[in-house]
């Protein structure tokens, strides 16, 4: 897909570099992209993708635009406000980027939705049992997966692709390191800056993937904001994992 002379002035800071250039360019603007929850997570991530010229990106979520969103959702604005969020979000995005493809869903996520030829999805969501749907459906149509959660000052980020692993999923992952399911921003807190700094690695990653020199599949990457700290783990396959396990079967 080649580039126009706009795009090639648009994007000339990527063009520049030599790991992207102008075939690097031209796969991001062949791209599809599902992000699922456009909270703290999302509005970042879905910024960078669509300014980086992501050729096609799809938002879903349900949810309208609330007074509490504003501290940490930096797509949406005050008279925004009852609205919803995909509708706030796909106006400001267009306004960024008019030459990306932006598509909403006013819904929660299903099946139908994640069966859309995605080149990646972006789990944003902010419960566990969207988390591992999302996962489930991604490993059996090997879609790679990118993940992220905050809460307080903390933040974690795994990414899987699943075109090349089937072994190490996100399901392995949570019964590894469990968090308490209840917890999430409305009843703990979140500073809204580390939604900013995991969802711009989600969006970092999520290029890396589509560029094709990801290379980190299951590893878990930690984020303690009130010491300025990473922590990067190896994750371990669950050979009990109901999504990844060798002895499941699973269809959708």
């Amino acid at each position: 897909m080649s580039l126009s002379d706009d795009e090639f002035m648009r994007y000339s800071r990527h063009l520049l570099m030599d790991d992207i250039g102008e075939e690097g360019q031209q796969r991001l603007k062949s791209a599809r992209v599902l992000i699922v929850g456009l909270g703290g997570l999302g509005c970042p991530v879905a910024t960078y993708l669509v300014a980086a010229g992501v050729g096609s990106v799809d938002l879903c979520d349900a949810d309208h635009v609330d007074k509490t969103n504003l501290q940490r959702q930096v797509l949406f604005r005050e008279k925004d406000c009852g609205e919803l969020k995909v509708i706030c979000a796909k106006r400001q995005l267009e306004a960024l980027n008019s030459g990306v493809e932006i598509n909403v869903y006013a819904i929660n996520v299903n099946s139908t939705i994640l069966r859309g030829n995605y080149s990646l999805v972006i789990d944003c969501t902010d419960n566990i049992k969207a988390r591992q749907f999302i996962n489930q459906h991604c490993h059996t149509l090997g879609i790679p997966l990118v993940s992220a959660a905050a809460i307080g000052w903390e933040g974690q980020l795994v990414a899987f692709d699943y075109r090349q692993h089937k072994q190490l999923c996100f399901s392995c992952i949570v019964d590894q390191d469990t968090n308490d399911p209840v917890k999430n921003c409305s009843n703990s807190g979140v500073l809204g800056p580390i939604l900013g700094v995991m969802g711009s690695m989600q969006a970092a990653t999520a290029i890396r993937i589509l560029l094709g020199f990801f290379q980190q599949h299951g590893d878990i990457h930690r984020y303690d904001g009130k010491r300025g700290q990473w922590l990067a783990t190896k994750g371990v396959a669950d050979s009990n994992c109901p999504v990844c396990g060798p002895n499941t079967f699973r269809s959708i």
